[in-house]
C-alpha cells in the first residue's frame, strides 16, 4: 500500500515538474479534443474566475489543469501548485472545476485542460482580465455661456482594459463626439472624447452627460449642467379690463420680464407721445384711471441686462361709453367690429334695387312716347298729300272728317 502511494506521488511530481516533456511526446500524435471541452473566461480584476474541464464520455482517464506556463495546477483532485488562490470546486469522472480568486492582470493567458488518453487530449481556456476605467471626468471650455455661443467639452476614461467607448447626451438628445484612444506603458487604454455644440437659452440648466461603456462596469457616467445667460424675455399681461377699454374705465397692465441674469427693473414709456401725467407705475405694474380717447397710443415695457434689451408693446384704443340699453354681451371687439359692415351691405343692396327699377321704368316710358309721336306726324303728312290745295290740307289736318279717327292723341 505504501509502495502504491509512493508510486502515485512520484507520478504526480513527474507530471508537475516535467509536463512539457510529456506534452512534447504527446504532440507527435494528432490531437483529438472531441471528448474534452472547456470555456473561455472573462473576469474583472480582483474577482474570481472559474475554470471547468469537462469530459463527455470518460473511461477513467486522468484529468489535469495547467497554467499558461504549463505548470500543473490540479492533477485529479490534488493541487501540486502552491498557490492558495486556486481552489477545487468540483471533481468527478466527468469534470474538474477550479476557482481562481483575486484575479490580477498577471493571471491572464491560456490555461490547458489535459485528458490522459491514447492519444492524449487537450482543450484551452483563455482567461481575459477586465480592468474598469477610473471615474470619467468632464472638462468644459467655458463655465458660463451666452446664448448663441459655441462651447467645447471633453470626457476622459483612464486606465482601462479593453479600451472604453464614450457616448454624449445633452438632455435626451445624443451628441456626436470625437474619440481618441491611447495605449499606456502598462498595457492600459485611456480614451478621451471631445464634443462641440452651440447653446441656446433653452439649454440653461440642461445636463450634459458623458456615458462610459465598458464590459467591466455598468451605467458609468459623469454629468455637468449648462449655465447659459440670455437677454430678457418681456411680456405685457392685461389685468383689467378683460375686453374693450371704454371711456371712464381704469386700465391695469403688468410687465413680466425674465432673463439671465434677471433684469433688476423694467421701464414704461409711451411710443411717440408723452406719458399720461396721472399714470401710476409700481414696479412692473402700470395703472391709468378714468380713461379717455386722449390716452390712445402704444405703451411699451422695456427690460435689459448685460446680454441685451427687449420690449413688448400694448396698443390702447379707448372706445365710447356703452349705452345703457346695449346688452353687455355685445361689449366685445369681435361683436362691435362685425355689426357695421353687415348694416351697410343691406342698405346698399336696397338702394341698388330701387335705382335699377327706376331706370327700367324710364326706358319703358321713353319708348312708348316715341312710338305715339311718330304716328301723329305721319297722319298729318298724309292729310297734306291727299288735299287739292293748301286750305283743304289744313282742314284735313285740323279737323276733317276723313282723318278724324286717325288723329286721336292719348296722354299719360
Amino acid at each position: 500500500m505504501a509502495n502504491a502511494r509512493s508510486g502515485s506521488l512520484a507520478t504526480i511530481l513527474f507530471l508537475f515538474v516535467f509536463p512539457a516533456a510529456l506534452h512534447q511526446g504527446a504532440s507527435q500524435e494528432p490531437v483529438v479534443s472531441q471528448n474534452l471541452v472547456t470555456d473561455d473566461v472573462s473576469v474583472v480584476e480582483g474577482e474570481t474566475a472559474i475554470i471547468s474541464c469537462r469530459v463527455k464520455d470518460n473511461d477513467d482517464s486522468v484529468i489535469q489543469l495547467l497554467n499558461p506556463n504549463r505548470q500543473t495546477i490540479y492533477f485529479r483532485d490534488m493541487r501540486p501548485l502552491k498557490d492558495a488562490r486556486f481552489q477545487l470546486v468540483n471533481f468527478s469522472d466527468n469534470e474538474l472545476r477550479v476557482s481562481l480568486s483575486n484575479v490580477s492582470l498577471s493571471d491572464e493567458g491560456r490555461y490547458v485542460c489535459q485528458l490522459y488518453t491514447d492519444p492524449p487530449q487537450e482543450a484551452y481556456a483563455d482567461i481575459t482580465v477586465l480592468i474598469p476605467p477610473g471615474n470619467p471626468v468632464i472638462e468644459a471650455k467655458d463655465e458660463v455661456l451666452s446664448e448663441g455661443n459655441e462651447t467645447e467639452m471633453t470626457c476622459t476614461a483612464m486606465s482601462s482594459k479593453p479600451a472604453a467607448t464614450i457616448k454624449w447626451m445633452k438632455g435626451d438628445k445624443e451628441l456626436k463626439g470625437k474619440p481618441k484612444v491611447e495605449l499606456t506603458y502598462d498595457r492600459m487604454y485611456t480614451v478621451t472624447s471631445r464634443v462641440t455644440f452651440t447653446v441656446t437659452k433653452e439649454d440653461d440648466g440642461i445636463p450634459v452627460t458623458c456615458i462610459v461603456d465598458h464590459p467591466a462596469v455598468k451605467d458609468f457616467r459623469a454629468r455637468k449642467y449648462l449655465e447659459v445667460q440670455y437677454k430678457p424675455e418681456v411680456k405685457i399681461m392685461v389685468g383689467f379690463p378683460q375686453g374693450l377699454t371704454r371711456e371712464g374705465e381704469n386700465l391695469e397692465l403688468t410687465c413680466k420680464a425674465k432673463g439671465k441674469p434677471q433684469p433688476q427693473r423694467v421701464n414704461w414709456l409711451k411710443v411717440d407721445d408723452d406719458f399720461p401725467s396721472h399714470a401710476v407705475i409700481i414696479g412692473g405694474d402700470l395703472y391709468i384711471e378714468n380713461l379717455n380717447k386722449s390716452y390712445n397710443g402704444t405703451y411699451r415695457c422695456m427690460a435689459s441686462n448685460p446680454l441685451g434689451e427687449s420690449f413688448d408693446d400694448y396698443v390702447l384704443y379707448v372706445y365710447d361709453t356703452v349705452p345703457s340699453a346695449e346688452p353687455a354681451a355685445h361689449d366685445s371687439r369681435a361683436g362691435e367690429g362685425a355689426a357695421g359692415p353687415v348694416d351697410h351691405a343691406v342698405i346698399g343692396g336696397v338702394v341698388a334695387v330701387v335705382v335699377f327699377a327706376m331706370l327700367c321704368l324710364l326706358i319703358v316710358l321713353g319708348r312708348y312716347f316715341a312710338r305715339h309721336k311718330g304716328t301723329y306726324f305721319t297722319h298729318e303728312a298724309k292729310g297734306a298729300d291727299d288735299a287739292a290745295d293748301a286750305d283743304t290740307a289744313i282742314i284735313n289736318a285740323e279737323g276733317g272728317h276723313t282723318n278724324s279717327d286717325e288723329k286721336k292723341e292719348y296722354y299719360i
